[in-house]
């Protein structure tokens, strides 16, 4: 029964090893298609990163509700509250389906020349 399941465990790990080996080609393929984000980019911040920052998200709150009196008393409470609870929020529910931070910035920007171009299109047609 034990030689039955090196062979398996063989092959899992084998399998393991060629995947993670495919990453990083993966992700050089989804920086040159104008920074968009790749398949196993999205996999990943689904799977691995969202759970992960929302747990951050949860904990930095407490954090924050924890340490708002020192806060208060160091006048800096917009600060702690930007950085333990906002950014990891912000990471969470805000960013695009794996993206990296500076990627969501220049996904966003993108899309507001186009609204800002569509509304000039609109505004000299009338």
């Amino acid at each position: 029964m034990k030689r039955a399941k090196r062979p398996v465990a063989a092959s899992v790990l084998a399998s393991t090893m060629l995947f993670a080996a495919m990453a990083p080609v993966t992700a050089q393929a989804a920086e040159s298609k104008l920074d968009r984000p790749g398949e196993m980019a999205m996999i990943g911040d689904a799977v691995f990163a969202r759970p992960l920052l929302l747990v951050s998200t949860v904990v930095g709150a407490g954090l924050y509700v924890v340490t708002l009196p020192f806060s208060l008393l160091g006048g800096n409470p917009g600060e702690a509250g930007e950085v333990l609870v906002m950014n990891p929020g912000k990471n969470t529910f805000v960013r695009c389906l794996g993206c990296t931070p500076a990627q969501h910035e220049s996904l966003k920007a993108e899309k507001e020349m186009q609204k800002s171009a569509e509304q000039e299109a609109v505004a000299s047609a009338e």
